[in-house]
């Protein structure tokens, strides 16, 4: 039996009735929610709807029933409760980068959206995090490094801290320290009966188990308190050479990346570099092979670590020791909404034969208009099991992700498409796990879980949300499935 919470300042009366409380829009499915979270809720055809309804990929088109933003877990509640009565569905989403698997799919539902729960607090005594599910990692980042302090935090920092945590987290110290999902240490989270539950190790474990990593919405996370570690600064940076030098530079990085000690986390990245001011002057408008990354050692062992790297003479050097917050930013990620599509794999290994299928995929010659294709040393840490999440570790030593970044929304079909012949050519090294987070298809959850967790994040589903208020990305197969 889940513990429950008493919410303070809901009134059960007034949330029994706010839905039926409206003097216009009568035909809009979501009019009786007009008025909660103190007015700031969108319906078709208001002047903040379509602003409103925007995820960060500017690919999506939601058309939600209603947008809602609520500003505390109460108000979080009001909105569940007059969903329900309204006959609608609810989507959690904080920045929407993982919204793409819905496009298309809100006409019935509530786009509940975070961005108002911005608590951030950062304790140095017990080196942890609490954050509201509006928080970015950005901002985590600027807190905790003013006590030199980092949380596992991901490439970008306009990703929401919740969303990442919750769904896995592959950052920049992950060989050695692993995901960020198992460093949380408490979920409080909004259930589909409006209750407020705090979930740990101790209180309603199975809750917190599916919270680490089980990327299905068993409720609404409003807040999560999670370990932070002690790095003040790192040796980190990125090499890069024209993309040219790729059957050189390719087949040895991938050598090096399978004995590398588990200190060095890094990816390797073809790359057609956007001409923006963020990207250092020599590089901007360029087609690059880049390496970045981090290594958790003393200079001299970090840079013995680096040499064989260093070896192939790449043009750009910048790995030196720099504060460890700024590392949020070293994959100079575009920031901001844009249109993209991402898909990944997990794959087996990176053996010659697949770099050349790589190579002729994506690489010089090929014609290709994939902005990104990136691959991502796996491995160390995160391949040893945690049971105590759902998301136990990740099956594979590489992890690709197809990236293409386009001007118009209109061009999805052809990003799609560029991402697609990159994957397609690694089909044979691919182990047929996926990891959800970086899928901006919808898949089969089998794929995502081995059938013993697939059973359970099912079982709870059934028992906190059986009429399915929640809707998820890659939802999970009904019970008798």
């Amino acid at each position: 039996m889940l513990s429950v919470h008493s919410i303070e300042g809901i009134d059960p009366v007034r949330r029994a009735t706010a839905v039926a409380e409206t003097t216009d829009g009568a035909r809009l499915p979501a009019a009786s929610l007009r008025g909660l979270c103190g007015g700031a809720v969108h319906l078709p055809g208001d002047p903040g709807y379509d602003m409103a309804r925007s995820p960060w990929n500017l690919q999506i088109q939601h058309h939600p029933a209603a947008v809602a933003y609520p500003a505390n877990p109460a108000e979080v509640a009001d909105v569940l409760a007059g969903a329900q009565q309204a006959g609608l569905r609810v989507v959690p989403q904080g920045t929407g980068h993982g919204a793409a698997p819905l496009d298309g799919n809100l006409g019935d539902a509530v786009l509940l959206r975070t961005a108002g729960l911005r608590e951030l607090a950062v304790n140095p005594e017990r080196r942890s995090a609490r954050v509201g599910a509006g928080v970015l990692w950005g901002d985590l980042a600027d807190a905790a490094g003013q006590h030199g302090l980092v949380g596992l935090h991901p490439s970008s920092p306009d990703v929401g801290v919740v969303g990442y945590s919750i769904s896995g987290g592959i950052g920049w110290y992950a060989r050695k320290l692993g995901l960020q999902c198992h460093a949380i240490r408490a979920v409080e989270v909004v259930l589909a009966d409006g209750s407020l539950v705090r979930a740990t190790a101790d209180n309603e474990p199975e809750l917190f188990w599916a919270l680490r990593g089980g990327g299905t919405p068993l409720g609404v996370v409003t807040a999560l308190e999670f370990d932070l570690h002690p790095l003040d600064t790192v040796v980190a940076g990125l090499l890069a050479w024209d993309w040219t030098l790729a059957e050189r530079v390719f087949p040895a990085w991938a050598e090096w990346a399978v004995e590398a000690p588990e200190a060095a986390t890094t990816s390797l990245r073809l790359l057609d570099v956007p001409p923006e001011p963020f990207v250092p002057a020599e590089l901007r408008g360029r087609r690059l092979l880049v390496v970045d990354g981090a290594v958790l050692d003393n200079d001299d062992g970090a840079a013995a670590v680096i040499a064989p790297l260093r070896a192939l003479r790449p043009e750009v050097d910048t790995f030196t020791r720099v504060a460890a917050a700024s590392l949020v930013r070293l994959h100079l990620e575009p920031e901001g909404p844009m249109p993209a599509y991402a898909s990944s794999r997990l794959l087996r290994g990176l053996p010659g034969e697949a770099i050349s299928a790589v190579l002729d995929a994506v690489g010089p010659g090929s014609g290709t208009r994939l902005s990104i294709a990136e691959f991502r040393q796996l491995g160390g840490a995160l391949k040893r099991p945690n049971a105590g999440s759902a998301l136990t570790f990740l099956d594979g030593e590489v992890l690709v992700l197809g990236l293409a970044l386009g001007g118009d929304p209109a061009e999805r079909d052809r990003l799609r498409e560029d991402a697609g012949r990159l994957l397609d050519a690694l089909e044979p090294w691919t182990n047929g796990r996926q990891y959800l987070p970086m899928l901006d298809d919808q898949i089969d959850t089998r794929k995502a879980f081995p059938p013993d967790v697939l059973s359970r994040l099912v079982a709870l589903r059934a028992t906190l949300d059986p009429d399915r208020l929640f809707v998820g990305q890659h939802p999970l197969p009904n019970p008798s499935s």
